[in-house]
């Protein structure tokens, strides 16, 4: 501990080497427990401490705290080190206060009023210390309390430039808690010129400050811009030498130039004014020729330096979208990374020719390096510079190489990771349907997807290719006879057989005049994989046994064996059941007119965008560059080719409200009728049909919403109705806990103008800080979207916050409003204790004010199993063996916050016989006690 010895605190040295030196937890507890009488007696009773000691006892307190021990004594005396003129005491109080005492707590006053004597103070250190603890902290009290104080101490002349800067920062710091913490009028240029400063400091904590206000008002600050272009123009053009304060290895001010071109990409076209843009233009030009220059030095720090500048340059050119020169010459320049020894340099090199890839002056350049990326593709080491790889080919795909690049992904394939694959599938599946001018190339590929890898084939990628078979008659044919063919491998997989099911149900007749391919040798190929499926994919086989039915009669008897078999009308699973009693009994008992009638060819699909590009997006959002097509127009679907007639509409079938080959039917709309969604393309209506004046009035007994039952449990559904459906997924660790919510459309129609917001209930807003990831503004048809919540902990709250779900269904406004799960409980950390630790805690939190009891009847019959799964699911540890009534439930456990842990312990006491629970919580709060109080009773 050099630092300590320095300062001359032998006994704070001491006490850290006795801690270290403890063989285990007890003698720890048990020296720290001394220590802490210690300091205790010292501040009661010794009057005469000094600051050093104060400045002494108050670091050990903190070492204490830092070991994960609950400190309650020990404030006030941090709170006197405030108003010491010694810096190293001064500083000693700020840390204390910023780590251990709670914006609610009593002494806040003297703590803001000792923060606003150090901010009028003419010693630049003791301002900054006060803004360090004011940016430390952090909290709303703090920007109410200096919000009118700092921004006039960053703008004023006579403020010392290292104050400035930390001036900007702790601003920057609140801002992001309050944000009406910055006034607006002639404060905003006053801000805005800071980018002009004499001090480098200053101008790059100012562009922090900045950026993020330019995020909450872009047209405000919009004046920033050619102060901006003109402070990186003289960076820029500047040596080394002239910053040479700022340089970092013959990089002059690297941060700064940084975060500029990062400030500049919050605005398109960034600069208005050909003057400045012409500026701006000729700062990249710059920083791209300087990227050409000999190194000045060999070592990697200036690398660094220098391809950080770099490759933000390249991201702003890229924002821009408007110079073909600089796009071509970036690109250039990122192509000559992609053979750098540098793996970072390879992927991030990757990773901004996908964004180039998506430009229409840059598409060709990107081409161009078509190999280089294939050979990364396939021979790099790092998975992620591989996947990056994937994502360019993918971007830079078009007509004039689609057939190469899909060729090369499948041969790929067959090795890449297991991580990728599933990404690539959809991948693949999405160029060959896009680029295919030649459907016969299209089926070789997806079946060789199924073939190469099968398990990663979602059903989004078979239902397409159904889809397209079923919508194309010149494939028809050709398809029947490739499935036929792949079903014979050996080795088949499942997603294979599903196919095979479908299109020889359907187009079998096809290619039945070879006698390779008869009827029988289909029917008994198909059957030698029956038993090897999944009951699913054993449903649909039957459905393609009754098709064959009506295409053959002559293997009729064949397959009403199959239909009659044992394991078939006496399957334990229901559908395969009804599937082969309802069909043995329609073979028998129809007719040739009524076969053909109920078992006609499928009609053509509603032409839509295939669903399986919406499934990537989601898989990866905000990751998946466009395509070269689907920048200059969304092509529509392959086209039927089926004749106008009066069947082309007509239902699907009118046996079932299942299809004969086990997919659900699409509504009998004509084509573009709206229904697009991830499953529609093939599973039609996934759920019941909305009348199209729907709207909120739903019954109730339609709504499934009960968040108690969250209380004790962290995953499931928590709300449900006839639109949508909203399960939650979340984890917890100390004061910080992670939600994960799924919204899934259960129309058939999308949902519009998807928003979400928190609404919280008085005065709670500070004591649990939620924050809200965007969430995508349409939810399509059958799809399902992700929002993720983080969550802390400050303060002991009473109340969860809101969560207000509006969208548009079929032009109708729904809002749906519900509770977060989020109750207090969930910061929980179990805590365990033998039976002697336990009792003599229980006995000192024995007063009034922090116990809270309850006598209560259950709702339903004592089951004290399941009692104990509540229990479990609560979030406090279950401790067995300490109550002498072993029916009796004894848990204890730590509230984590934000500034403070609150320990609370639990004892609940059932009584069977007259069905009657008594539950009594102990902790340090009362406000705690009575919460963990109720939130239990409400499970019983």
């Amino acid at each position: 501990m050099p630092a300590v010895r320095g300062d001359g605190m032998r006994g704070l040295a001491v006490f850290i080497s006795d801690i270290r030196n403890c063989k285990s937890k007890e003698a720890e507890i048990k020296r720290i427990n001394k220590e802490l009488a210690n300091i205790r007696s010292k501040f009661k009773g010794d009057r005469t401490l000094d600051g050093y000691q104060k400045k002494k006892y108050v670091c050990k307190l903190l070492f204490i705290f830092l070991l994960g021990h609950d400190i309650d004594f020990g404030h006030m005396e941090a709170v006197n080190l405030l108003s010491s003129n010694k810096y190293s005491e001064k500083q000693i109080g700020y840390l204390f206060i910023s780590v251990l005492v709670n914006t609610n707590s009593e002494l806040i006053k003297l703590i803001i009023q000792s923060i606003k004597n150090d901010l009028a103070s003419r010693n630049p250190i003791h301002v900054n210390l006060a803004l360090q603890c004011i940016a430390n902290i952090g909290s709303k009290e703090m920007a109410e309390a200096f919000g009118n104080d700092i921004p006039k101490l960053l703008v004023s002349g006579d403020t010392m430039d290292v104050v400035k800067q930390s001036a900007a920062l702790c601003l920057l710091r609140l801002f992001r808690t309050c944000q009406d913490i910055i006034p607006g009028g002639e404060w905003t240029s006053r801000i805005i010129h800071l980018l002009n400063d004499q001090h480098m400091g200053v101008v790059t904590a100012a562009t922090s400050l900045i950026d993020a206000l330019v995020k909450r008002n872009p047209d405000e600050y919009k004046g920033c811009v050619s102060l901006a272009v003109s402070r990186l123009s003289r960076i820029v053009t500047a040596s080394y030498t002239d910053l040479q304060d700022y340089t970092y290895y013959f990089v002059p001010a690297p941060w700064l130039s940084v975060k500029l071109l990062r400030l500049l990409q919050n605005y398109t076209p960034p600069a208005e004014d050909p003057g400045v843009r012409g500026r701006l233009n000729e700062c990249l030009e710059t920083i791209l020729n300087k990227a050409q220059e000999p190194p000045k030095s060999k070592k990697v720090q200036h690398s660094n330096a220098k391809n950080a500048v770099l490759f933000e340059a390249i991201s702003l050119i890229i924002h821009n979208d408007s110079e073909a020169n600089l796009l071509v010459r970036a690109c250039n320049q990122l192509g000559q990374f992609l053979s750098n020894r540098e793996t970072n340099l390879r992927y991030l090199a990757l990773e901004s020719m996908c964004h180039l890839a998506t430009s229409e002056f840059s598409h060709e350049a990107v081409k161009k390096h078509q190999e280089v990326v294939i050979l990364s593709m396939k021979m790099e080491k790092d998975v992620s510079v591989r996947q990056q790889a994937v994502d360019l080919l993918y971007a830079m795909c078009d007509k004039s190489n689609a057939e190469e690049i899909v060729q090369e992904m499948l041969h790929y394939l067959e090795t890449a990771d297991y991580s990728i694959r599933e990404e690539m599938v959809l991948k693949v599946a999405i160029l060959a349907e896009k680029y295919a001018t030649d459907y016969t190339w299209y089926v070789d590929v997806i079946l060789n997807l199924i073939r190469i890898a099968g398990d990663y084939v979602s059903e989004e990628v078979w239902y397409r290719v159904i889809q397209i078979v079923i919508n194309r008659d010149d494939v028809q044919g050709y398809a029947a006879k490739t499935v036929f063919e792949a079903l014979q491998a050996p080795a088949c997989h499942e997603n294979m057989v599903k196919v095979g099911g479908y299109i020889l149900g359907e187009f079998g007749n096809l290619i039945a005049g070879d006698q390779r391919s008869s009827p029988a040798v289909q029917f008994q190929l198909l059957h030698s994989k029956y038993h090897l499926c999944s009951p699913m994919t054993r449903a649909l086989l039957l459905s393609t046994y009754i098709k064959f039915v009506n295409l053959f009669p002559e293997i009729r008897p064949n397959i009403q064996e199959v239909f009659r078999m044992h394991s078939n009308l006496r399957s334990a699973d229901a559908e395969l059941q009804q599937r082969a009693s309802e069909y043995l009994q329609l073979s028998i008992i129809a007719s040739s007119d009524v076969l053909a009638t109920v078992l006609e060819e499928m009609p053509a699909f509603p032409e839509r965008e295939s669903s399986i590009l919406a499934v990537l997006k989601k898989k990866k959002p905000g990751r998946i560059p466009e395509t070269a097509d689907m920048r200059e127009s969304k092509s529509p679907a392959p086209t039927a080719n089926h004749n106008n007639d009066s069947t082309a509409n007509a239902p699907r079938s009118n046996t079932s409200s299942t299809d004969l080959l086990g997919l659900s039917t699409p509504p009998t709309s004509a084509p573009g009728s709206g229904n697009t969604g991830v499953l529609l393309d093939v599973l039609g209506d996934i759920y019941n049909n909305k009348p199209a004046n729907y709207n909120n009035n739903t019954s109730a007994s339609t709504v499934q919403y009960n968040p108690k039952k969250f209380v004790c449990k962290n995953n499931g559904v928590l709300f449900e109705n006839e639109l949508i459906q909203i399960g939650v997924k979340s984890e917890f660790r100390q004061n910080l806990g992670r939600l994960g919510l799924f919204y899934g459309n259960k129309t058939s129609a999308p949902l519009q103008n998807f928003q979400t917001s928190i609404s919280w209930p008085d005065d709670q807003a500070a004591k649990l800080f939620v924050q809200m990831k965007p969430v995508e503004p349409v939810l399509e048809a059958g799809a399902q979207i992700q929002q993720m919540f983080n969550a802390e902990c400050i303060d002991d709250y009473t109340d969860t916050p809101s969560l207000v779900i509006n969208f548009t269904y079929n032009n109708f406004p729904q809002k749906i409003t519900l509770k977060l799960p989020l109750t207090i409980n969930k910061f929980f950390e179990p805590t365990e204790m033998n039976g002697e630790s336990f009792f003599a805690r229980w006995k000192n939190l024995s007063g009034t004010p922090q116990r809270s009891q309850k006598i209560f009847k259950a709702t339903v019959p004592m089951d004290l199993t399941v009692t104990r799964t509540k229990m479990l699911g609560f979030g406090m540890q279950l401790l067995d063996n300490i109550d002498p009534n072993p029916d009796n439930f004894v848990c204890a456990g730590i509230i984590h916050m934000r500034n403070q842990q609150v320990g609370c312990l639990l004892r609940l006491e059932p009584n069977k016989q007259a069905q009657m629970y008594r539950l009594t919580v102990r902790s340090s709060k009362e406000s705690v006690s009575m919460q963990i109080c109720d939130l239990l009773v409400d499970q019983f």
